[in-house]
């Protein structure tokens, strides 16, 4: 489905942001049965609205297609750092809005109820809602009950009629997954009760800009949030964001929090000008920074080719850590296969035994890694670095080094 005009406010789209060349559905792992059939590949490419500066892709496949078909591979709670932030938001929101038992928890994009069992141990009723019946499946058993749905207007309405508005509405790294955006945002507008709170995080828009993380640019991600951009898609649906905080995750992400326009409290803060300022300092109210973009991610490409071909050139080994889809992303991107990388290692075991789409580099347990001693070791989760880092440490032991491919490569 190609998009010719802005999810957002339905201008032509005329600009590009960032072109990646062709690449499979990057969560698609294959079987070792699948290797030798044919491979999906679609075109990779963000544009740019010239009126509400909304970064969204071009060409999509159907959302049903990606998260709905009940194989869908992102368990969250296999990441430490992310249950420790998950923990740390839930501790941290409930004393905030003094929730309890007699309040109502919403979270869309529940996944495997990495968030929700924190509000669930405190007695605090939970809903969740998720798309990927597979991943909803694991939140279930758990305790947590979960409708398994896309999330927007017609959702919102089932979860009014079962008595469940919100007194807290979250979702993190949902709203950039969302084609219909407008959908989205006024099914949000129903769920959240009158003096209900709002907070999604999501990838910064600036980060990913001064950052150069052009892989996290791929098919699940529809769009790319700046905050100014963003406040104007919630106003349109009246709802007022309030309040915004700058969080280390995924690169750099933000959290905003949102109420009815109408709602009286909180008060606006003056990060929501502070942060809108930092974008704008960095031009993102400007067309023309969002054109330059495409130069730096092809110069990022050509430094880690340059780096792959001089380390096998002088023999070395080099393996790869996670298979997260910023991983495909960038090793389809950049033409890196098994000439280059033996294998790639995960913790998740849904992944263990599968291969990389369009790369078919295998998928194995970190604990290969201490069997093959190889000679670098290049973090494609690069926003859990330090935590693979520390995980890793004992490679240092046979001289092995990490490599961090973005924002530009650098040996550790």
């Amino acid at each position: 489905m190609k998009n010719s005009h802005c999810a957002f406010c339905n201008t032509p789209i005329k600009h590009n942001f960032a072109d990646l060349g062709m690449s499979p559905i990057a969560n698609d792992y294959l079987s070792q049965e699948q290797l030798n059939r044919v491979e999906k590949f679609y075109p990779i490419r963000a544009n740019v609205c010239e009126k509400c500066l909304l970064v969204q892709l071009e060409e999509i496949e159907s959302p049903e297609y990606m998260f709905g078909d009940g194989n869908y591979p992102y368990f969250s709670s296999y990441s430490d750092s992310w249950l420790k932030h998950a923990k740390a938001y839930s501790d941290m929101i409930i004393a905030k809005l003094g929730l309890n038992q007699n309040s109502q928890v919403v979270e869309i994009a529940s996944n495997d109820g990495y968030m929700l069992q924190y509000f669930q141990a405190k007695q605090i009723p939970v809903l969740g809602i998720e798309p990927a019946g597979n991943v909803a499946k694991v939140a279930q058993e758990k305790g947590i009950p979960v409708l398994v749905r896309f999330f927007g207007v017609e959702t919102a309405k089932e979860v009014v009629s079962q008595g469940k508005q919100a007194d807290l509405l979250l979702g993190n790294n949902v709203l950039a997954h969302v084609p219909d955006l407008n959908d989205f945002v006024a099914g949000m507008k129903l769920v959240l009760k009158p003096s209900g709170i709002l907070t999604m995080e999501f990838p910064h828009l600036l980060q990913i800009v001064e950052g150069n993380q052009f892989d996290t640019i791929h098919e699940e991600h529809f769009s790319y949030l700046s905050l100014l951009t963003v406040e104007k898609i919630f106003a349109t649906h009246g709802l007022t964001l309030f309040d915004v905080e700058e969080i280390p995750t995924h690169g750099g992400s933000i959290r905003i929090y949102g109420k009815h326009e109408n709602a009286p409290n909180p008060v606006v803060t003056d990060r929501i000008e502070r942060v809108k300022e930092k974008e704008i300092q960095a031009g993102l109210d400007q067309i023309e920074t969002y054109l330059k973009f495409s130069e730096r991610v092809k110069a990022t490409k050509r430094k880690l080719l340059s780096f792959l071909i001089q380390a096998k050139s002088e023999g070395k080994v080099i393996v790869a850590y996670g298979a997260p889809s910023k991983g495909n992303i960038l090793l389809n991107y950049c033409g890196i296969r098994t000439d280059f990388i033996d294998y790639v290692v995960d913790r998740n075991p849904h992944k263990q035994g599968l291969f990389m789409p369009g790369s078919h580099i295998p998928i194995l347990s970190p604990d290969k890694i201490f069997e093959t001693k190889p000679d670098y070791l290049l973090i494609l989760a690069w926003n859990l670095k330090d935590e693979v880092m520390e995980q890793m440490a004992k490679i240092r032991e046979w001289g092995g080094k990490f490599v961090v491919p973005i924002p530009e490569t650098q040996v550790y």
